[in-house]
Formats: structure tokens, sequence, C-alpha cells
């Protein structure tokens, strides 16, 4: 079979589409801390068989205004907000530098499910990154300095050769590299995304108040 027979067609693209049936929300029925209505949907779809359950999409945009967005792990969520890492030298690291605000997507199709934080971002502390450099594994701290990533290379033999010179320079020990480390981005609104029948979706909105948090419905 060629390629050209498994093409799909315009019409069929547009009639890919489920219902969503598998639960509903409500005003009433979040929990009145977004955090904590976030970790019980966390929980549910670390028992839901998740590929890769920590992945997020995180969006961020230049200081001219040009968006973009990609998906990073998530390492950690609290109070404080919910960190991830990077180098800070990376495209993500630039717009942050520049203008330091950020939206997170979790999308967890099983669940039929969405949620959408955004907030500013801002660097964690050295003695954060420190920690959680140290509890990754050696090659992946060893990537973490051959990559100067979002930087153009000819080709990957160049990244290899890194990799392998710094393998030999850090045969044990593996430091933290100056130019890498965490972000945390703080929330000032949660939206949480219930798929429903005939697109009829819920969307529960919070909003960051002075003293706790607005609760709102949207329109789907």
């Amino acid at each position: 079979m060629s390629p050209a027979d498994t093409k799909i067609t315009r019409q069929e693209l547009q009639n890919l589409r489920k219902q969503y049936t598998k639960s509903s929300l409500t005003t009433s029925s979040v929990h009145p801390e977004p955090l904590t209505q976030f970790e019980k949907w966390f929980n549910e779809m670390l028992k839901s068989g998740f590929y890769e359950p920590s992945a997020m999409t995180l969006a961020t945009s230049s200081a001219g205004g040009k968006p973009t967005a990609r998906v990073v792990l998530l390492k950690g969520f609290d109070a404080g907000g919910f960190v991830f890492y990077t180098n800070y030298k990376s495209r993500k690291g630039r717009d942050i530098e520049e203008n330091p605000f950020g939206c997170l997507l979790f999308y967890w199709d099983k669940l039929e499910r969405q949620i959408r934080i955004e907030g500013a971002i801002e660097k964690v502390t050295r003695a954060e990154s420190e920690a959680y450099f140290k509890s990754r594994p050696y090659k992946s701290r060893l990537g973490a300095w051959a990559s100067k990533q979002s930087s153009v290379i000819p080709e990957r033999s160049e990244i290899v050769k890194e990799f392998l010179k710094y393998m030999v320079k850090f045969r044990r020990d593996v430091p933290l590299p100056p130019v890498w480390g965490g972000y945390r981005l703080v929330p000032d609104s949660f939206e949480f995304w219930q798929g429903r029948p005939n697109r009829l979706h819920d969307r529960i909105r919070y909003t960051r108040q002075k003293k706790g948090w607005k609760i709102e419905r949207l329109a789907p």
C-alpha cells in the first residue's frame, strides 16, 4: 500500500470526533482550593496508566509577544507553584527572562480532562536545583553539560562528541551546570475542563483574589 492510499482526506479528518461521557464537573463539586482539586485529578490520572504522567505543555512568549509551546516534565508542585527544570539559555529560558509569565496545560485524554494553569514564572533557588540535579541519572547529568539547548548544531555527532568529552571530564561527580536549573510557575488562575456530550463541556475557573480564590463556570 502506497502512502497515497493511506492519506486521510479533509472530510475524514473533519469527521474524527468522539463523545465525552465519563464525568462531570460543577462549581459545588470542586474543592475550594485549586491545588487540592489539582492533586485529586492528578492522583486519578496516575491510576489510569499514562505513559508519561508528569508531561505538561508549557507556553511562553517573547518580549515581542511571539508565543511558543513545548512539552516539559512536572518535577514538583505545592502551595508555592509548579516546578520544572531546563537550560536557562534555551528558548523557553530566554522567553522567561524577557517575559516572566507562562501557561501550563495538562491533557489527559483517557479521563477526558484538561487543566490550564497561568501565572508568573520565577527561578527556584540554586539549592533546589542542586538537590534535583543530583537525583538525576549520571548520563542525564552529563547531557545537561553537553547540550547547548536550542542552539543550532551541524549534525548529531557534535553533541555526542560533547557528551563523551564530559564523560571523561566528570567520571564520577557531575556538578550542576551554571546555566541549568529550575523554574516555578506561581499560579494566579486555574481552569479545570471536563469533556461532556455534545461539546457542552464543563469548565471551572479559579482566579486568585486577595483572600482565597474566586470560582466561576465558563461557557464551553
